[in-house]
């Protein structure tokens, strides 16, 4: 049952003793103000279906803490605790001064029910239609893509530790796996897995490491295939049985390899001499990722996409991803936010023209930039730099490409066709070439390799290059840095484990920087309409 706030303030209604000394301006001055109004009880009414039960903690209440609480980065503990002990925080939320908080298990609830909801991202919703009230974005036809790597919420697991917690794991979530595992325990050299963690080997020795990982990897693709026998294809298994069970076949898979001189038909495993692309670091949270945001920072744990307006730094569209594959790079995730970006149609089709967006060299593939020329949109982006195959020599736009005759010539005036996989090869052709030295040390010469999209990346490579771009890109860009230094200030680290929840909390937390950032620039309620003051 929906809780309400009583109407009737309190005797020691912090707000109406102490409100004065909140700081004009301050988010928890306009919470204090207009709480009710950002959070009408019934926005939240589809939570609570029914009239039974106990009545809830008020959800004015609860979406303040949320946004308190997300705003300054404290746990659920900490925040329950500021809502008992700071007057700030029950002015913001209109309790008493006498008033204690609710059991911080109260955070969970409420963000179990609104991730099961329509509308789990409903108050970055509401504080984006405040956005759109004030007109704080209309008509600007700009934005910028930016991504940022977020630490995850849990430590990395070696290949043997998320070995041992795999095959533990599907011994306490599956029926009839734990024998199972007794009875590979039971064989001679068995590893005991009632004991967690790492066991007590010579670690300093390849020959313990190897034979200790054969016998775990040989455990767990034994469980597997007697798992398959007794629910075949995953049939009759629930969904945490059945994660439990994928998640031990990925890791069997992904950090081991045959032994050398070995097909793995024999039983010897070692640990691969590579990683994994979309390795998995914890079985913890099997959603954390190895990130490499460039070569000297690596970090593990999810990424944070952002699209910015720079002229205001608001956030118009955010996202929260693995932080690595394909899927979650940071020119296929950007694209995605821009087209479900609600501010962009208005802003573009009131100013009459393309919208600008500004960006670094991880979204300048072939594909963000067709995506972005066929939504009519002009790419400010970074190109990616090209690498010459000799230092010094001869680069890929040295090359002069006729789209029409499909033909590249080199340097040296050779023009050679390009065939139907978009190769072009000049082979014989570069023998005796004066040009050789500077072009390639290949014996059978220069093979160009032209991607589905060159000539477009050609174009944007060379329009670059206009001082106009490089203006446009040096005075609107730094502003998305500012943004994610402010996202990050505090935190760092996320405080959930999995996509879904981080993700959620990587909206609220940007709802309330928007809703901050609104409050730097002004503002204010004008004839019950939300409003910026006039620039």
């Amino acid at each position: 049952m929906q809780g309400r706030s009583d109407d009737q303030r309190e005797l020691l209604d912090v707000e109406s003793v102490a409100g004065h000394l909140l700081k004009p301006g301050s988010v928890f001055a306009f919470l204090a103000a207009h709480r009710t109004r950002l959070f009408p009880p019934e926005l939240f009414s589809d939570l609570f279906p029914t009239r039974r039960g106990r009545p809830s903690v008020p959800p004015e209440v609860v979406a303040t803490v949320l946004v308190l609480q997300a705003l300054h980065g404290l746990s659920d503990r900490e925040a329950v605790e500021a809502l008992t002990f700071d007057l700030r925080w029950k002015a913001a939320c209109g309790v008493a001064i006498t008033d204690a908080a609710f059991d911080s298990s109260t955070l969970t609830y409420w963000r179990r029910r609104l991730a099961g909801s329509d509308r789990p991202n409903r108050i970055f919703e509401i504080v984006a239609t405040v956005v759109a009230e004030t007109g704080a974005v209309t008509g600007k036809t700009r934005r910028a893509l930016d991504s940022t790597i977020l630490d995850d919420a849990v430590a990395r697991q070696d290949t043997v530790t998320q070995l041992i917690a795999a095959v533990r794991r599907v011994a306490r979530d599956v029926d009839g796996a734990a024998e199972i595992v007794r009875r590979l325990s039971a064989r001679p050299g068995g590893h005991d897995y009632t004991r967690p963690g790492k066991p007590e080997i010579a670690w300093d020795d390849p020959a313990a490491r190897d034979e200790l990982v054969s016998v775990l990897v040989g455990d767990a693709l034994a469980m597997l295939a007697e798992l398959e026998v007794l629910y075949p294809e995953g049939a009759g298994l629930d969904e945490r049985a059945g994660q439990a069970v994928a998640l031990l076949a990925l890791v069997a898979g992904q950090d081991v390899e045959p032994a050398e001189g070995s097909d793995g038909s024999d039983g010897r495993w070692r640990i691969a001499r590579r990683t994994a692309p979309d390795r998995m670091i914890s079985t913890v949270d099997p959603e954390a990722r190895h990130a490499h945001k460039s070569r000297e920072r690596r970090q593990d744990g999810f990424k944070a996409h952002i699209v910015v307006e720079p002229d205001t730094g608001l956030i118009t569209n955010t996202a929260l991803t693995k932080a690595a594959g394909p899927d979650n790079s940071d020119a296929t995730v950007g694209i995605a936010l821009l087209a479900d970006d609600p501010t962009l149609d208005a802003a573009a089709g009131r100013a009459g023209e393309p919208v600008e967006v500004l960006a670094d060299s991880a979204y300048a593939t072939g594909a963000a930039l067709a995506a972005l020329d066929a939504a009519g949109h002009h790419a400010v982006i970074k190109p990616w730099p090209l690498r010459p195959a000799i230092p010094g020599g001869f680069i890929l736009d040295d090359f002069t490409h006729d789209p029409v005759a499909g033909t590249v010539t080199c340097p040296n005036g050779v023009t050679r066709p390009i065939t139907a996989t978009a190769a072009v090869t000049f082979g014989a052709r570069c023998r005796g070439c004066p040009l050789r030295g500077r072009c390639t040390t290949a014996t059978d010469g220069r093979t160009l390799q032209l991607g589905p999209h060159h000539a477009l990346q050609r174009a944007h490579r060379a329009r670059a290059t206009h001082p106009e771009h490089l203006e446009t890109y040096r005075r609107h860009r730094p502003m998305v840095e500012r943004s994610i230094a402010w996202l990050t200030r505090g935190n760092r680290r996320v405080p959930h484990r999995g996509v879904t929840k981080n993700n959620a909390w990587l909206h609220t937390r940007v709802a309330a920087l928007n809703l901050r950032r609104l409050l730097a620039l002004g503002l204010h309620l004008d004839h019950g309409r939300w409003a910026l003051p006039a620039s």
